[in-house]
């Protein structure tokens, strides 16, 4: 602060300015009777003189320049809080319209209630702060969702501890802990399963992807290799005589066809030889009646198994012979030798037994349930344990029409080519018959399966930790453990193989609550049988052209070859696989069944020109003939402007889930796969899946139109 004194007036007083940094006075820090006083100074002596006010002219004038300045910057200042104060008012009136307006439309609206759930398990929810009860977790709030139509609606109450223990009002468990909501899109989701990436692995559940292969049954069994029979022989003379000499004296010995086994000594024949040559002696000199004689001779020794050979040679000695050699009928080896030279034997009795192996059979038994992965012609392989290195491939050409009533099998013949006589009769080996069922199928391991004796069921992995239960149906088991699914499931979905019987605990457990919360009540299902009476009856017409496919007494082939086998499900018939149709009982008794064989052939792909009238062997190889049925005849084509495609009954039925298409029905009901209610194809989106499975279940051939006739 600076004293100005004022030495020019008589007034003796001191005037208190306060100073800037620069030496100029500050307005703002005068008083009005000190601005008065100085203005009074300055008017009394404007020219002061020198040395008695020096320097108050100059510090005045900076005063003066530095109090507008500030003048200035406080209008300012003062503007610029105007501005703000006005726009906070209008925010602050916006806000209170805004927050007058939501509370008076909400104001008959219920209060939204707060909820509270845990991060790691979504499934807890409270309705107040805490910490989770499976991993003590803080609970985080839930964001509230907007009111209105899309208010969430509470079905039921559950414990938090106990699953099992549900109510339809809020309150407390058993355990005295609050219950909290489940909504209604949380009990539609009621069968899917969610589990934390931590009891996931601690579960061990490990899952495979459900594939597309071929369907292909790999049937094992024990085979024992028998004798070809038709390759067997017997020698034996029709004279009683006594063995002079042997050619072939062991047993296992190889012996060529036209080679001679032994002579024989037989009084009976030298009598025949003696005859033979006095006929032929009296035929030089006499007329028809010798000749006569002479052929009654030489039938005699033809009948008494003597080659025309011997008895051209008889003719040319023309003196009878002691002994008689006895040759091999056949190629093959002695497997039977009953005879000793000098022996006498009867006339019929067996002294060689041969057999020719390089053709032999394996004898296998199958059981009856794999049956039907067998038929004539079909490739096998067998192994020996002395040969194991290798593999022997042969057919399938005779399947026994009998079942052993002890063990419950079916006898399975197969033939095979014996190149350096390996395979020896009496021998076991193993058998395999691979059938191949379907060139591509979905397939489904075995261990992800569920038998609850009524139906089966797979747990299918989603996102997040999630898996869904499915009834599924399945078809033939192929191999590698793996079995064929008809429906329930898609190609590329995962399936779990390990610690699924833990996922089907909690799975029974949530259907055992929806149970409870929904029971059925008994009148519903009179209700749902009544409500098709409602509807109306079809025409006479309609109702005898849909009789058979609505109420169907079997399927049968529409070949009339086939029609003598009735199937109790629609599907191909396995024999020209045309597809079956539903017939009446009426119709069938019409039907006589009926067919014939086209020709017969060999096994052998190699020789399929191989094409005989009759059954026997093969003129190539010497394996039995399999017969082959005519092939089917090509389907009628429409004519034009008329439709191909089976008429529709109106309304068709279906099951609401698109899996089940395959459910369809001209009746309302029951589906058999999940037991919902069938609803109008016309409210699904599968609807034209639907259809083409109706259509696909009742084809309608041109030829099964016609009313069935009667085969003479």
């Amino acid at each position: 602060m600076k004293l100005l004194k004022s030495s020019q007036m008589d007034l003796k007083c001191d005037v208190l300015l306060p100073m800037n940094q620069g030496g100029a006075p500050l307005r703002g820090a005068l008083t009005r009777f000190e601005r008065q006083r100085i203005t009074e100074l300055h008017r009394v002596s404007p020219h002061p003189e020198e040395g008695s006010w020096p320097q108050f002219p100059s510090d005045f004038r900076s005063f003066s320049s530095s109090m507008n300045s500030l003048t200035a910057g406080f209008s300012l200042l003062t503007s610029l809080i105007g501005i703000i104060l006005v726009f906070v008012a209008l925010a602050g009136a916006f806000w209170f319209g805004t927050r007058s307006g939501h509370d008076h439309s909400g104001a008959s609206a219920p209060k939204v209630e707060q909820l509270y759930t845990c991060g790691m398990h979504p499934q807890v929810i409270q309705n107040k702060p805490g910490t989770c009860p499976i991993c003590a977790m803080k609970l985080t709030p839930v964001r509230k969702q907007p009111g209105g139509a899309g208010e969430r609606q509470i079905k039921y109450y559950k414990s938090t501890m106990n699953p099992g223990e549900v109510s339809q009002s809020p309150g407390k468990d058993s355990m005295g802990m609050d219950m909290v909501p489940v909504y209604e899109e949380s009990a539609a989701e009621s069968a899917t399963i969610a589990i934390d990436p931590v009891t996931i692995q601690n579960m061990a559940i490990r899952t495979e992807r459900v594939t597309m292969g071929p369907l292909r049954r790999t049937v094992r069994t024990v085979g024992v290799i028998d004798f070809d029979e038709t390759g067997l022989a017997q020698v034996t003379t029709k004279f009683k005589g006594w063995i002079e000499k042997l050619y072939v004296d062991a047993t296992g010995s190889h012996v060529h066809r036209g080679e001679p086994l032994f002579e024989i000594y037989s009084p009976e024949l030298y009598s025949a030889q003696v005859e033979y040559l006095l006929a032929i002696r009296q035929g030089a000199n006499a007329g028809s009646g010798a000749e006569a004689l002479l052929e009654s001779a030489r039938l005699k020794l033809r009948y008494l198994d003597i080659s025309d050979e011997q008895i051209a040679e008889l003719e040319k000695t023309g003196k009878p012979k002691k002994t008689l050699q006895v040759f091999a009928p056949i190629d093959g080896f002695v497997v039977e030798k009953m005879i000793v030279e000098g022996q006498m034997v009867e006339a019929g009795m067996t002294l060689y037994k041969l057999a020719n192996l390089s053709l032999v059979w394996v004898q296998c038994q199958v059981y009856e349930k794999d049956m039907g992965y067998l038929k004539l012609g079909q490739e096998a392989a067998v192994t020996l344990s002395y040969l194991q290195d290798r593999k022997f491939r042969g057919r399938v050409t005779y399947i026994y029409p009998t079942v052993d009533e002890k063990t419950r099998t079916a006898k399975v013949r197969m033939e095979f080519h014996n190149p350096g006589y390996l395979l020896k009769p009496g021998m076991f080996a193993s058998v395999e018959l691979q059938a191949e069922l379907a060139p591509s199928a979905l397939l489904v391991p075995d261990m992800a399966i569920l038998r609850s004796g009524e139906k089966n069921t797979v747990f299918v992995a989603l996102d997040g930790g999630k898996f869904d239960p499915r009834t599924i149906t399945l078809g033939s088991r192929a191999e590698d453990d793996m079995y064929q699914v008809l429906s329930g499931l898609n190609e590329g979905e995962r399936v779990v193989t390990s610690g699924q019987f833990m996922l089907d605990s909690e799975s029974q457990l949530r259907e055992a609550i929806q149970k409870m919360l929904h029971p059925k009540k008994p009148g519903e299902a009179e209700a749902a049988a009544h409500a098709g009476h409602e509807m109306q009856s079809p025409t006479p017409a309609a109702a005898s052209a849909t009789a058979a496919a609505a109420n169907p007494h079997a399927y049968v082939c529409p070949m009339p070859e086939h029609v003598s086998i009735e199937y109790q499900h629609p599907g191909k018939c396995p024999l020209c696989e045309m597809t079956l149709v539903p017939v009446s009982a009426a119709a069938l008794a019409k039907m006589q069944p009926g067919g014939k064989v086209e020709y017969y052939t060999c096994p052998m792909p190699e020789h399929i020109d191989v094409k005989l009238d009759k059954f026997g062997k093969c003129p190539k190889c010497g394996m039995t003939l399999i017969p082959v049925m005519p092939e089917p005849a090509p389907p009628a084509k429409s004519h034009a402007g008329h439709s191909a495609m089976a008429a529709l009954p109106s309304p068709l039925y279906t099951c609401p889930m698109e899996e089940h298409a395959d459910v369809v029905s001209d009746k309302p009901g029951q589906c058999p796969k999940c037991e919902m209610k069938l609803v109008e194809t016309t409210k699904v989106k599968h609807a034209p899946q639907a259809e083409e499975n109706w259509r696909k279940q009742h084809p309608t051939p041109a030829h099964m139109n016609a009313e069935p006739q009667l085969q003479p």
